[in-house]
């Protein structure tokens, strides 16, 4: 068995030739700068804390600047430093660095960076690794100085932080360890992100073979009508509007945060006042196309189905709702064609460009040319996307569950080498 030693002040025990030190013994936090010779014209590293990728821990786009630009008014560092970004969200995120590839061995980067020099006991990738742990960074949020938004990690916390230490030899070792088992992480993060992304593009490509695309001949028995023919487009209710008469009281409204494209939001309802005329005409019912008016290009159109998640709701007039003749349209076929690229595409081109808000009016809304075939046709057409899209949040569910198990093996291997099990 390996014999253990233990700190007085943890609980967690130690390898032998292992021992606790406090990050400040072994570093040198936020050094001078020395004098340097280089003149104003000569490039220099340049870091910015967007620079960083927080996934990865390194550089993703070293920058390039005149020295006289850098000299002043930003953080000093040189090769083999430990950047730690001590800023909130940032130092949650893990963009914590190793400061490598500087011209002329040094560099300057925003000031939001705490500077560790290691010295001749420690290695720089030894307290990179050490400093990215979850467990230090949340323990840390608990130490934070400054006003809500712009709150710091203050130099005395990481001076006085315990890190177990182990032999240079050693630490050179965990670190080797370390990098294969995370570049082996980041392969499998890679293949499942593309996995999640392949899954997430089906229900599209699931549409695009379904309808005919502008150009393409119509299916035999297929027709076209104006979606205006085929049920009631509507508008909604202002909200703000001056509300008077008998019988008015707060009821729940659709806003077009609440939209979404095939789905509805209803985390965050809120009420308006209405008249008992206005709650009539407006009262949403099982199976009402809902398209909002506009916004964003991702917004546009954007729209769902009404399934009487509430007994009672109207909606905003940034919001349009048609009701379906069903003797004509099955609501769940209408829906799945408007949210195709096929529907994309009419919206997108009829839509009005203004101050870089897109929107559509319901003129444009009633001339889209809804593609019909037969009822028993788009009824077995709506059954064959729903069953496709049961099978692809399956897919889906699998892949980000996947995906989160890749994302929790970093944690779990930098706690294992920092027990020294690695």
């Amino acid at each position: 068995m390996t014999k253990m030693e233990t700190r007085k002040d943890t609980k967690n025990p130690l390898p032998a030739g292992w021992r606790w030190v406090k990050l400040g013994e072994v570093c040198e936090l936020n050094p001078r700068r020395p004098s340097i010779q280089r003149k104003d014209c000569e490039p220099t590293s340049f870091i910015p804390m967007e620079a960083v990728d927080a996934v990865s821990g390194v550089v993703s786009d070293l920058r390039i600047r005149p020295y006289g630009e850098v000299k002043k008014g930003y953080t000093y560092f040189a090769e083999g430093d430990v950047l730690f970004a001590k800023i909130t969200p940032c130092m949650q995120n893990g963009k914590h660095i190793v400061a490598q590839g500087l011209i002329g061995g040094i560099g300057f980067g925003t000031t939001e960076f705490h500077v560790l020099r290691p010295s001749e006991a420690i290695t720089s990738e030894f307290i990179w690794c050490f400093v990215r742990q979850p467990s230090v960074l949340i323990q840390a949020t608990e130490h934070f100085t400054g006003a809500v938004g712009q709150q710091r990690l203050p130099e005395d916390y990481l001076a006085n932080l315990g890190i177990p230490l182990p032999p240079l030899s050693e630490q050179r070792r965990i670190a080797g360890v370390l990098r294969e088992q995370m570049a082996a992480v980041e392969n499998a993060r890679a293949a499942a992100q593309a996995q999640l992304a392949a899954v997430k593009a089906l229900p599209a490509a699931f549409l695009r073979q379904v309808f005919p695309q502008p150009g393409q001949p119509l299916p035999d028995g297929w027709r076209v009508l104006p979606l205006g023919d085929t049920g009631d487009v509507v508008s909604g209710v202002t909200i703000g509007r001056a509300v008077s008469g008998e019988g008015i009281r707060e009821v729940p409204y659709l806003r077009v945060a609440n939209v979404k494209d095939g789905d509805l939001d209803l985390s965050d309802m809120t009420t308006t006042p209405a008249t008992p005329g206005e709650i009539e005409a407006l009262k949403l019912r099982q199976g009402d196309l809902l398209l909002t008016e506009g916004g964003d290009a991702d917004k546009l159109g954007r729209g769902t189905l009404w399934e009487e998640q509430l007994p009672e709701c109207i909606h905003q007039n940034h919001i349009f709702r048609v009701r379906l003749n069903r003797d004509l349209v099955e609501p769940t076929y209408a829906a799945a064609l408007i949210g195709s690229s096929y529907g994309k595409g009419y919206f997108l081109r009829h839509a009005k460009q203004t101050t870089g808000i897109a929107t559509i009016n319901q003129r444009v809304l009633k001339a889209f040319p809804t593609l019909l075939p037969p009822l028993p046709e788009q009824r077995r057409i709506a059954a064959m996307l729903r069953d496709q899209m049961v099978a692809v949040e399956k897919a889906r569910a699998a892949a980000e569950e996947e995906l989160n198990t890749i994302n929790a093996l970093p944690a779990a291997l930098l706690r294992r080498a920092f027990k020294g099990e690695v």
